[in-house]
């Protein structure tokens, strides 16, 4: 995959660095050179000096070869302007654009811009953290409605199948992890002592599921 990062930021130069560890042809645009430190002199991607919202310098980037553009700057106003240009002029196949301000990603994703807020991000996962301390919440979905944890089954739990974990349009086993290995179970797979239960979980359903586990309130 052909990929261009604006942006060398502690977000930026991670994804470059791991993108390009995965073997994809990567590019990063930065205007400070100092930034570019971030890389380690290993880094054999393609460096571009400038703003990822000049079309001249996308275009050094290969942009009208792009596979996807990732907006990664430290600036909101600078990662949309660079996220829109790639998206509708130079018709990038996939864009995400990182946003510092939760309340613009609505708008900006009926625009057709995928974005992706660390503001948000690091409220929900400490939010989990407060409310459900016994469970280990991994990611949530829309606005925190639905919420996927992890944990060893209980003991009112061991032995019993995954149909009887099931209910519809609330909660639903999504993976087991057995023996270091993932996998996506049956209705008829059985729960063992050691496994690791991924659910999905409607987050107006945690004390219904918390009932059903018989975990503590969480204080």
């Amino acid at each position: 995959m052909k990929i261009i990062i604006m942006g060398c930021g502690r977000v930026g130069g991670k994804l470059a660095l791991l993108m390009e560890a995965e073997g994809h042809d990567v590019a990063v645009i930065e205007y400070k050179s100092e930034a570019l430190a971030r890389l380690g002199p290993n880094f054999k991607g393609r460096i571009i000096p400038g703003v990822g919202f000049d079309r001249d310098v996308l275009k050094r980037a290969g942009i009208e070869q792009a596979d996807a553009f990732a907006a990664t700057s430290s600036s909101d106003n600078a990662n949309i302007v660079a996220a829109r240009i790639a998206r509708n002029i130079f018709h990038v196949p996939r864009v995400v654009a990182r946003l510092f301000d939760p309340d613009r990603a609505e708008v900006y994703r009926r625009l057709g811009l995928l974005t992706i807020s660390s503001t948000s991000l690091g409220a929900e996962r400490i939010r989990e953290l407060i409310l459900y301390p016994e469970l280990d919440p991994n990611m949530t979905f829309g606005g925190g409605e639905v919420c996927v944890v992890s944990l060893e089954p209980p003991s009112n739990m061991v032995g019993r199948m995954v149909k009887d974990l099931v209910i519809s349009g609330e909660f639903n086993v999504v993976a087991i992890t057995r023996e270091g290995k993932a996998f996506i179970p049956t209705l008829g797979t059985v729960f063992r002592k050691e496994d690791i239960i991924h659910l999905a979980v409607m987050a107006e359903s945690m004390q219904r599921f918390k009932d059903l586990f018989g975990l503590s309130s969480g204080g």
